[in-house]
């Protein structure tokens, strides 16, 4: 991913950065507001270390997958569900409707 996805859609981004650096929390990225050089500034002042070894930590966090959850359009989707195909059981299709594992919408035996 890019770090314009990650500016684009900040507040998403805030359980996955929590995650990776539990030094900040919501208050910090409420502040930040997506500027990566004040990012890089907090989580060197936060954790000590040089803002070059931050950097190369960003990078790497940055060559991952855009969390599912976080952007929805299409061709994410779409690339998201081709992806899978490798957890996908040989002669069954990603994209198939998954209707036979049950009803979502199903709420028996919920209390309700």
């Amino acid at each position: 991913m890019k770090w314009l996805h990650v500016q684009q859609n900040w507040p998403a981004f805030y359980e996955a950065i929590m995650d990776k650096w539990p030094e900040v929390d919501e208050a910090d990225l409420d502040e930040i507001d997506g500027d990566q050089r004040a990012f890089i500034a907090h989580l060197a002042e936060a954790t000590g270390q040089e803002a070059a070894d931050i950097r190369d930590e960003l990078r790497e966090w940055l060559a991952g997958e855009i969390p599912s959850d976080v952007v929805m359009d299409p061709i994410h989707d779409n690339h998201s569900i081709s992806l899978s195909a490798k957890y996908v059981n040989e002669g069954e299709d990603e994209y198939d409707d998954d209707a036979r594992f049950g009803d979502d919408d199903d709420h028996r035996g919920d209390g309700d």
